[in-house]
């Protein structure tokens, strides 16, 4: 039951010092709204960095690094190591750590000049990748139009193609249908099943101006009886450089290459870079955290400053209010319940203000047309609104506690003596 009489004595009281309430309210109210801008922030960096990696980060690449420079196993130095088709399946069986191999040739991608490209009366040089089920997800690629590459153009080596926003802005009229057109590369016809834009951080441009083919068809098509690399994915649980190191040490041992023979097969994992970001995103996270309490916990030590001034101002009040029988307990809840009114009236204020500039933030950047590249998408989750409510209650308890003992150590008799 709601005490009427209690509840307009607090605002009668905060009422006659607005001043001093208001300035105290604000040290619990910035402390809340710091709180809620930092985490926003924090996680609208985290969202814009995790966005910058593929949706599949542990992905490994291995490809032919330079010629051999150590003798070994009686063979020469000077050796240029080739990758054979025959390796994919060799990989997957030979070495334990592996879940998936898939060959990738290229044309004009590492070095070379670029295929030429035509589309009716339209042309342009663009480099050609070897692609799979599941590209999309290996180069951070989002489908604006059409579908992806799948398993079925890959087994029955389709001449299908996949390309970059940028190729069929050259290529096409604005308007123009693009999905079921063709394009030659190089004098070879391929029929476009789908478009695609880079979503990778500041790299959209010259990933946009790619073709992808299904490996097997590019091969074909280009005449190239090797393959030029190896993208790998490590099975569940299993680090990314465990596998990497696997799969080169296979590779040396089947091609008699020695052990320490380090710059045959180059290779790269994105798996130790995203681990760092996480771990310094987790940092900020934590740091954020630490400011945000340790300015709550501030404001909530000038509520106690406050209450404590409130309890010696009120020392003759609660003395006459002990002669007539209120309880030391009745005295504590008063002192509590004042005191919890001021920082959830000021904490709830500073959260909602934070929600609304944070949600402001991330509206503008959504209605934006320009890439908001490592800052995306700012918000606060529920379940960190009500931690912060959990802090400020904890910190007003915490605030009214000192002021309540003292006023429940009131003596009656002298409280009624002190002028």
């Amino acid at each position: 039951m709601i005490d009427v009489d209690k509840w307009r004595e607090i605002l009668g009281t905060l009422r006659r010092h607005k001043l001093r309430t208001a300035l105290t309210a604000f040290g619990v109210f910035w402390g809340i709204f710091m709180l809620t801008v930092l985490l926003g922030a924090g996680k609208g960096f985290q969202n814009g960095v995790i966005d910058g990696f593929p949706p599949v980060p542990n992905f490994i690449y291995i490809w032919n690094g330079g010629k051999t420079q150590i003798p070994y196993q009686g063979m020469p130095v000077g050796r240029n190591i080739g990758f054979k088709p025959d390796d994919v399946e060799a990989i997957m069986k030979n070495v334990p750590t592996v879940r998936l191999v898939k060959a990738q040739n290229s044309v004009g991608v590492w070095g070379g000049s670029a295929p030429y490209t035509v589309h009716k009366s339209k042309n342009g040089a663009f480099s050609v990748q070897g692609g799979f089920e599941g590209i999309e997800n290996i180069q951070s690629m989002k489908i604006v139009e059409g579908r992806s590459i799948n398993a079925l153009d890959e087994r029955e080596r389709r001449k299908v193609a996949l390309i970059g926003n940028r190729v069929r802005d050259q290529l096409f009229v604005k308007g123009e249908p693009v999905v079921g057109a063709s394009i030659t590369v190089n004098g070879i016809s391929f029929q476009v099943i789908g478009v695609y834009e880079s979503l990778q951080n500041g790299n959209q441009q010259q990933e946009g101006e790619r073709i992808y083919l299904p490996n097997e068809t590019l091969r074909k098509s280009f005449n190239q009886a090797w393959v030029g690399s190896f993208m790998i994915l490590p099975k569940a649980g299993i680090n990314a450089a465990t596998t990497e190191e696997d799969v080169k040490a296979y590779l040396a041992k089947i091609n008699k290459v020695s052990p320490d023979d380090r710059g045959v097969f180059g290779s790269f994992n994105l798996q130790g870079e995203y681990d760092k970001v996480q771990s310094l995103l987790s940092a900020i996270h934590m740091f954020s955290w630490i400011v945000a309490i340790g300015t709550i916990f501030a404001g909530a030590i000038g509520v106690g400053n406050i209450m404590l001034i409130v309890v010696k101002e009120r020392t003759r009040e609660i003395g006459l209010r002990k002669a007539l029988g209120a309880t030391p307990g009745s005295i504590i809840a008063m002192i509590i319940q004042e005191s919890l009114f001021i920082t959830a009236l000021a904490g709830y204020s500073g959260l909602v203000v934070g929600v609304a500039l944070i949600e402001s933030i991330a509206y503008k950047l959504n209605s934006a047309s320009d890439n908001a590249g490592f800052f995306s998408r700012p918000e606060v989750e529920f379940s960190t609104a009500l931690l912060a409510l959990a802090v400020l209650i904890i910190s007003g308890l915490l605030a009214s506690l000192l002021p309540a003992a003292k006023a429940a150590a009131v003596n009656p008799i002298l409280a009624l003596q002190d002028e």
